[in-house]
């Protein structure tokens, strides 16, 4: 009696790994192994990236305050520095977007490190 193989669940597989790379180009959208290869080496990326984003938008909140902080004669460190030690609890999110979006209240938040 010949092997039976559940071609119905195969198929069903093959359309939801083929639906996901929907949009890519050329062969890499329909034709099984190259779409198989392609997806996976995309979640991959996904994942890894995923870390890296956290990474890069560290780095973009640091360049921001220290942009921020420099017309008041203190460096990104000094800053930082002073804040911790002042018992402010104000997140590098935050003092980036104060910097960036409410010079004022950034200034107000300088100021009273500086003192």
């Amino acid at each position: 009696m010949p092997r039976s193989v559940n071609s119905v669940a195969s198929r069903a597989r093959r359309k939801r790994m083929l639906k996901l790379t929907k949009g890519q180009f050329g062969r890499r959208k329909n034709v099984w192994t190259v779409a198989k290869n392609s997806l996976e080496k995309g979640l991959q990326y996904a994942y890894r990236d995923r870390r890296v984003k956290k990474r890069n938008f560290r780095n973009l909140w640091i360049t921001r305050i220290n942009a921020g902080v420099r017309p008041y004669g203190l460096s990104y460190s000094v800053f930082m520095g002073a804040i911790h030690k002042n018992n402010i609890n104000l997140n590098r999110k935050v003092l980036a977007d104060l910097a960036m979006n409410h010079p004022d209240a950034f200034k107000a938040v300088v100021e009273l490190v500086k003192k």
